[in-house]
This record gives C-alpha cells, sequence and structure tokens, in this order.
C-alpha cells in the first residue's frame, strides 16, 4: 500500500463515520425542499479514462441536464444546494469513492465523459494515469474545467510535485479557502 493510499483511508474512513449525521441532516434538507434522490450519481471519468460513479449530495434541481458545474444554468441550483456548495458538504459521499479506490482526498477533479477536450489535455500530460480526488490544486487556485488546458497543465503541476505533504496542504487549503498553495 502507498502512503497517498494509506493517508486516504486514515482520513475517508473516520471521516466518513463523522460526517454521518451532517449527511443524514443535509440529505433531510434536499428531500424536504426539492423532489428527488439525496446522493447525485454521475458518470465521471476516473484512473486511466475509465468510467466510474461518482457521488454527491444533489445541489441542482433534479431536471437539469448533465453539464459540467460552469455550463449548468446558476438558476438550477437549489437554495440547500448553495449552502452545501458553499461549505463542501456536497461532495462528502465521495468518501466513499475514496474508500473504494475510485478516488483519492486529492487529484485532479473527475471530470464528465463530454468534456473531450479535458480529457485528452490530460491524456497528453500524463493525468489520467493518477486517480481522481476530491480536492484538487486547481481546485484551490480557483481554476475550473471551463479552462481545459490550464486545468490540464495544473494538474500535471500537482503530480510532478505530488507528496504526502503536498497533499495535507491542498486539504489544509481546501478547508480555508488558501490559493497560495504550490507545487
Amino acid at each position: 500500500m502507498t502512503a497517498k493510499r494509506a493517508l486516504d483511508l486514515a482520513v475517508a474512513a473516520p471521516m466518513l463515520v463523522l460526517a454521518a449525521p451532517v449527511l443524514l441532516v443535509a440529505m433531510l434538507a434536499i428531500r424536504a425542499t426539492s423532489p428527488g434522490p439525496a446522493i447525485f450519481s454521475q458518470i465521471r471519468v476516473g484512473r486511466g479514462g475509465a468510467p466510474f460513479a461518482c457521488h454527491k449530495l444533489r445541489t441542482m434541481r433534479r431536471e437539469t441536464p448533465s453539464l459540467p458545474t460552469h455550463e449548468a444554468p446558476a438558476s438550477s441550483v437549489t437554495t440547500v444546494g448553495r449552502t452545501l456548495r458553499a461549505t463542501k458538504i456536497d461532495e462528502l459521499p465521495q468518501l466513499w469513492n475514496v474508500l473504494r479506490g475510485e478516488m483519492s482526498l486529492v487529484g485532479p477533479r473527475p471530470c464528465l465523459p463530454t468534456q473531450t477536450e479535458l480529457i485528452e489535455r490530460r491524456r497528453e500530460r500524463g493525468v489520467l494515469a493518477a486517480l481522481p480526488g476530491i480536492t484538487g490544486l486547481a481546485q484551490i487556485k480557483g481554476i475550473d474545467m471551463s479552462d481545459p488546458k490550464l486545468c490540464a497543465e495544473t494538474d500535471a503541476a500537482y503530480l510532478k510535485a505530488a507528496s504526502t505533504g503536498l497533499d495535507l496542504k491542498i486539504l489544509l487549503g481546501t478547508f480555508y479557502r488558501a490559493q497560495n498553495v504550490s507545487p
């Protein structure tokens, strides 16, 4: 087992247990304020380009088309969804993906199979060799998938400098909104 996988398991397992009450309250709030399931599963691109079901708390209206977040209309985000996104609580179900070995705590964010330009740019830079992450360097730097070139370059820079220390900085940066973390 690698140090990265050990860190993933050491953090994800207790976090899932500790987050269970928060998840339950969030799920009840989602169900009470909008129709549809509380957990949203969407096919994303994983390691090696393999598809996997990525789990999140549903933050958009049920009828919203499957689009990258930056392309979805802002009006499709529910009131509860705005709070869940702002606090990153919507990402907590991905801890299950981490335990299953489909994701890591830190890595390139998984994209949709329809984001072909980003997938190709990641493939060119070797980024698809890594497990996708719940958070990553691009995210804490405020770079989203609307700029595939910059996103893939930042993901590649993360992989080149990857270490347990950098992962811890990115995790802390995610919680404390730090954008000055560099590889």
